[in-house]
Parts: structure tokens; C-alpha cells; sequence
């Protein structure tokens, strides 16, 4: 297989993954989430519900279909971060950018769809911690940071909390303004003695 033929398989598989995540969300959103079934959204988006499985692993998936680049640009925030550049001001870049994100007018439906649905809230929270963990191995991981595992695995769930807690606050910035400061000063009191 040619490098064209690859390129042109992956651009259709995204594009089919995309097509499915489209009309899924716009089928909640317009008929609510529990009345829709996967079949439902398979046939609306004209795919098997085989394809659609080969794309999501479930129907709350479909939902939280971004998920993988939320994790991917929390992961990036700390590997891609400029040579000596400190840790959490590159976390809270990012934090704030998906909060932002995450509270445009265009996403308020779908996090009251979510916030409606236990389903959905349950599934928010195995995706969280999933976030947490890359996170943390990310941290780890960095052989600058020089902290334990334990450190990594704590801060990671700081800052997941903190996206969280933003995005549903009145004033998301305001609140990171908050919280942030609490992160930066557990991050400095767990620095290794030999560092102090």
C-alpha cells in the first residue's frame, strides 16, 4: 500500500468517524439521549452498527467523542512545553483553552444533556480518571519534573479537577484564577528535598 492509499484510507475512516459522531449528537440533542439507540444512529448516519462500533465502543462514547484529543492535549501540555519552561502555567494554558472550549454558547446543550443523564455523568467520570492517569504518566514520566509517581498521580488529579470545577463555574476563568495557585503550591511543596 502506497503512502497516498494510506493517507486516503485514514482521511475516510476520520471522516466516517466524524459523520457517525455528527448525526449521533444531533440525534440526542434533538430526540434526547435515551430515546435514541445505536441502531438509530447507525442508520442515520447510513453506516452497520458494526462500522459504528469500529469507531465507538459504546453510545456514551459517541457523546464524548473528543475525548482523545482532550487527553492527547493535556498529555502535550507537559511533553510539548518549551525547554525550562515551569510545569503548571503550560497546564493552566491548556486547562483554560478547553475550558473555554468546553463553555462556548455551542456546548452548553450538550453538558446539560450530559449533567440530565446518569448514564452519561458516570461515563464523564471513567473519562476523567482515564485523563488523570495519561496525565500523570505524562508527568512522570519527564525526567526534569523529578517527582514520585505518587506526586504525578496526585497533580494530574488537581488539574483534572480543576477543568472540571471551571467549566462549571458562573465565572470559569475567575475560578481557575482561583485554583491554580493551590496547584502551583502543592506542586512546590512536594519538590524533592534535595531541589529546596
Amino acid at each position: 500500500m502506497t503512502v497516498q492509499q494510506a493517507g486516503r484510507r485514514e482521511r475516510k475512516k476520520a471522516a466516517t468517524r466524524q459523520k457517525i459522531a455528527d448525526t449521533a449528537l444531533r440525534l440526542f440533542l434533538e430526540r434526547g439521549y435515551d430515546a435514541v439507540g445505536i441502531r438509530d444512529v447507525a442508520a442515520e448516519a447510513d453506516v452497520a452498527v458494526t462500522t459504528l462500533f469500529s469507531h465507538f465502543a459504546s453510545k456514551e462514547a459517541l457523546v464524548f467523542e473528543q475525548d482523545e484529543d482532550f487527553e492527547h492535549r493535556l498529555t502535550r501540555a507537559v511533553t510539548d512545553r518549551a525547554p525550562n519552561e515551569p510545569l503548571i502555567p503550560a497546564l493552566r494554558r491548556e486547562v483554560l483553552a478547553l475550558v473555554r472550549h468546553c463553555t462556548a454558547d455551542s456546548a452548553a446543550p450538550i453538558w446539560r444533556m450530559i449533567d440530565a443523564s446518569p448514564a452519561l455523568r458516570k461515563y464523564d467520570e471513567t473519562v476523567r480518571l482515564r485523563h488523570a492517569e495519561a496525565l500523570a504518566a505524562a508527568i512522570a514520566a519527564d525526567p526534569a519534573l523529578t517527582r514520585s509517581e505518587t506526586v504525578a498521580r496526585t497533580l494530574a488529579r488537581f488539574v483534572i479537577d480543576a477543568y472540571s470545577l471551571s467549566r462549571e463555574a458562573s465565572d470559569p476563568e475567575a475560578a481557575l484564577d482561583e485554583i491554580f495557585p493551590m496547584i502551583e503550591a502543592a506542586w512546590a511543596a512536594a519538590r524533592p528535598a534535595h531541589q529546596t
